[in-house]
């Protein structure tokens, strides 16, 4: 009986294996963090495999094979992207260069008009900054970033192994998309066969719960982040700024985080209608046309697309970016979001336990029984 009493419940972990698993997540993380620069065409690839296996299941269910049903989607996938490139690549060099061409002309007229009225309603002298000071400093950093970007290419291209990292980078992603979308069902399966048997239910929900989590987000979102860079962008062209373009599909993609694409693209297109058109209504164009996109996401694209099964709080999707870009880089960055939704359905998991374990319930009863004796 004395042996007994020390021994870990039927289907609870031993002190050891505890231990050993948190050497194990410990060592996963020292790993992918030591291996972050090599990681990022996988993930790209995973990502994608992940967004396309649906389809891939559905037509492999009309009675096409798996090697059929992917070629199928990694074509369309190819041609979808391929259409992109060719349509947005000489849209946004024309308008770049529209940008590089106005700057000067921006500058003269912070000189001349929004310095002065910006100083006499502050009561701030700012006349150090006029005689064309500004424009002789703009000149100055703008020679400077394209001798710095001149010298980065530079080294690039005498770089033959840059060249060959970034060449091989590029092309790992549709190899590794096409092998990971072909054998996605398999590599599932295998995974769950590690799982202990007596956590295999717990594991499936859980693992559901998260599949639809990801789900949901990634391809909802995916979604709505198009969908408004081409509100925005057809709206601010409407308008008639000449960035509109570019603009609204940077505030589309930067929607990923919650009002980060509103913030940036009403700052950036107020900024660019004014050098523009120097007047006030316009920039009163440009508020409707972001407040249009921020009502058509509130009551249509997110509810519809996206859902409540998501439950990322704006402020944790935000401090989840800010910390994977911190910690990992660009890689991070790309893996915060997924990592945030499995931590958050890992969570109300771990809430739900504590809820119906002992202690919970104990503390409960401790409360109620002081409260009642009051």
């Amino acid at each position: 009986m004395a042996r007994l009493a020390g021994r870990p419940p039927e289907g609870a972990m031993s002190d050891s294996q505890r231990w050993l698993v948190v050497a194990g997540l410990a060592g996963g993380g020292w790993l992918v963090y030591q291996l972050t620069p090599v990681l990022t065409p996988f993930l790209l690839g995973a990502l994608i495999a992940y967004l396309g296996d649906p389809l891939a299941d559905r037509l492999e269910a009309r009675g096409r094979s798996r090697t059929m049903a992917v070629v199928t989607v990694f074509v369309a996938i190819s041609l979808v992207v391929l259409l992109l490139v060719l349509i947005m690549l000489p849209l946004l060099e024309r308008q770049l260069v529209a940008l590089v061409e106005r700057l000067p002309a921006a500058a003269a007229w912070v000189e001349q008009n929004a310095l002065p009225w910006l100083g006499k309603r502050l009561g701030i002298d700012l006349g150090s900054l006029g005689s064309g000071e500004l424009r002789s400093a703009l000149a100055q950093h703008w020679q400077q970033a394209g001798g710095v970007l001149a010298h980065l290419l530079g080294t690039v291209t005498r770089s033959g192994a840059t060249l060959v990292a970034w060449g091989a980078n590029l092309l790992l992603v549709p190899v590794v998309t096409f092998y990971l979308l072909r054998d996605w069902d398999v590599l599932v399966a295998k995974v769950g066969e590690l799982v202990p048997r007596r956590y295999a239910r717990t594991a499936g929900r859980l693992a559901t719960e998260c599949d639809l989590t990801l789900a949901a987000f990634f391809r909802g979102q995916l979604v709505v982040m198009l969908c408004l860079g081409v509100v925005y962008a057809i709206g601010l062209t409407v308008v008639g700024l000449d960035l509109g373009l570019l603009i609204g599909m940077t505030a589309g993609l930067a929607s990923i985080v919650p009002y980060l694409g509103f913030a940036v693209g009403i700052v950036a297109a107020a900024i660019a209608a004014l050098a523009q058109f120097h007047d006030v209504g316009h920039l009163v164009a440009v508020a409707v046309v972001f407040g249009i996109g921020q009502t058509l996401e509130g009551t249509l694209l997110t509810p519809k697309l996206v859902g409540d099964r998501i439950g990322l709080h704006p402020v944790a999707v935000i401090f989840a970016v800010l910390a994977g870009g911190q910690l990992f880089g660009f890689f991070g960055i790309l893996l915060a979001l997924p990592v945030a939704a499995v931590a958050m359905v890992l969570g109300r998991h771990a809430h739900q336990r504590y809820l119906a374990s002992t202690l919970y319930r104990r503390d409960a009863a401790v409360q109620s029984a002081v409260g009642g004796e009051d």
